[in-house]
């Protein structure tokens, strides 16, 4: 079979031959359809250790079950979890190490991907194969820091959504459908005017207003909002704070700006704020979201699709920051 590989130090993944590993009792083989990027993805090309196959995150077709799988058939249509063994309750440290696409475990971006059955879950009926392929990550990721926490949004709330890549624009889709009021974050009105004909309440353009969290406070009558999805990491948190109501939510997802930097915490004690980090979600916050999604009728928003062969491009493309939503690759036979 086909696959990339990812190699510590090189300049692009790499497309190889593979042997096909052998199918256990509990194991299914599925076809990859389609596979998408996260920003995940580049910090693993930036840290890899071994050589490794890439992206977290795809989606295909069972095409071969052990003989003791009972949840799938031939035919069905799957997606792997971003966490093989993360099913239910808190994240400990034996799942932590075990993430698709990083470490020592092996990514979707294969013609062939083979795991226990546990490790995947169907596609929710309404969507292809390439809007399936955005779910375990960007999407599930959105849900968690929104919804899956000790202190959920609620209708009515107010929340900061920070940039228009794959988790802010999940995280806009579900607060609209859910009847929460935003606040987008974007340099460019291009993107801002998109948020706003998907139902964004307000938005900002933070390089033309810099000083984007008095703009918040402004715009929440001096209140602060209820609660920040926080995709920016250091550069981005002190504003946050700012930005966030007394007794507020700030979901700590991403290190877009980087992780080096001095952030006073004294604002967390003083205005009591709670801060959770978000990383991904289980297989049973999979379903809930799953649910939402067929509930509510949303379908991922899909940038664009690259072909296996030019899988390297998607990487340049995301990279470049002109996406908006997702950046997916098409399977191998897809």
């Amino acid at each position: 079979m086909k696959q990339y590989i990812m190699e510590p130090g090189a300049d692009a993944i790499r497309l190889v031959d593979a042997e096909v590993p052998k199918l256990g009792p509990k194991d299914v083989k599925v076809q990859l359809k389609a596979a998408s990027l996260n920003y995940r993805d580049f910090l693993m090309r930036q840290y890899a250790k071994e050589a490794i196959v890439p992206f977290s995150d795809g989606a295909g077709v069972v095409v071969e079950v052990g003989a003791e799988v009972q949840d799938f058939q031939v035919g069905d249509r799957v997606l792997g979890l971003f966490f093989p063994n993360w099913i239910d309750g808190e994240i400990t440290r034996e799942i932590h190490g075990v993430a698709r696409g990083g470490g020592s475990v092996d990514g979707m971006l294969s013609e062939f991907v083979l795991g226990h059955e546990q490790s995947f879950v169907a596609v929710p009926e309404h969507l292809d194969f390439a809007e399936a392929a955005t779910l375990p990550c960007a999407g599930l990721t959105a849900w968690h820091a929104l919804f899956e926490h000790a202190r959920p949004a609620k209708k009515g709330d107010t929340i900061l959504i920070q940039g228009t890549g794959g988790v802010s624009i999940f995280a806009l889709q579900l607060a609209v459908a859910f009847g929460l009021k935003t606040i987008v974050l974007s340099s460019s009105d291009e993107k801002l005017a998109r948020v706003k004909e998907m139902g964004a309440t307000h938005t900002i353009n933070y390089r033309d207003t810099p000083d984007w969290d008095q703009e918040v406070w402004e715009l929440t009558g001096k209140r602060g909002v209820d609660l920040v999805v926080e995709v920016g990491g250091a550069g981005t948190f002190e504003r946050s704070m700012k930005s966030v109501k007394y007794h507020g939510v700030i979901s700590l997802i991403g290190v877009l700006t980087g992780t080096a930097a001095e952030v006073n915490p004294f604002m967390i004690v003083g205005k009591s704020l709670q801060v959770f980090g978000i990383y991904v979600g289980s297989k049973a916050m999979q379903h809930r979201f799953h649910a939402a999604l067929e509930e509510h009728s949303l379908t991922p928003v899909v940038d664009s699709v690259f072909e296996f062969e030019d899988a390297d491009s998607a990487y340049v493309h995301q990279k470049s920051g002109k996406h908006f939503g997702n950046v997916v690759v098409r399977g191998m036979d897809a």
